[in-house]
């Protein structure tokens, strides 16, 4: 039976995109971008804002 967990969605100074476990402490450099959820609807909610994958410094 495969454990269902929440994850968060966070994001870096260069605005690019992740997904980390909910609850746990984010790496140096990333911060919660505010959408909680399953893995799929995290991925899904990305998908929706990262429009423009270049990092922040390159565009």
């Amino acid at each position: 039976m495969q454990e269902k967990h929440d994850y968060q969605v966070v994001i870096n100074i260069e605005e690019q995109y992740s997904i980390w476990r909910a609850g746990r402490e984010l790496p140096a450099g990333w911060r919660g971008e505010g959408f909680v959820g399953s893995k799929d609807d995290c991925l899904t909610h990305i998908d929706k804002v990262w429009t423009d994958m270049r990092p922040l410094s390159a565009r």
